[in-house]
């Protein structure tokens, strides 16, 4: 059975552009409800754990370097099937290929920079959702 949660980062080139308020509608607009929500500036070493998954690929520097250049918000998002609704939603990883109308698509520039991070999966949702928020944190 699905999962009713999700996590979620916009990513620090979106939140650069001023694309906070338009990204978190889409959200709404597609029936997700915000659980929790921070702007936090990643540490190093929290980027290197949360991508740890990546460490031994080529983009795995790049990626941290990337998270760690700016603000990114994070959200635990609610809704029945919350991962697969919330993939649909964003779309593929490459911007170029990703659907019209997905927020990859609209907000994103490159693979790395592709506006938005999605659980891909409801076990990484809860994992994720508490790298970076504590239960007090959580509504």
């Amino acid at each position: 059975m699905s999962g009713n949660i999700t996590f979620t980062m916009i990513k620090p080139s979106a939140v650069k552009s001023g694309y906070i308020g338009p990204i978190l509608t889409r959200f709404a607009e597609a029936g997700f409800r915000i659980a929790a929500l921070k702007m936090h500036r990643m540490t190093r070493r929290e980027a290197e754990l949360f991508y740890e998954v990546h460490k031994d690929k080529p983009f795995y520097p790049n990626l941290v370097e990337f998270m760690i250049s700016g603000p990114m918000v994070a959200a635990i998002l609610e809704k029945a099937n919350a991962v697969e609704e919330f993939r649909m939603l964003i779309g593929t990883t490459d911007p170029a290929g990703a659907a019209p109308g997905t927020i990859r698509r609209l907000f994103g520039v490159t693979v790395t920079e592709n506006a938005v991070h999605g659980s891909d999966s409801d076990e990484n949702a809860v994992i994720e959702g508490r790298f970076f928020f504590s239960e007090e944190e959580k509504y």
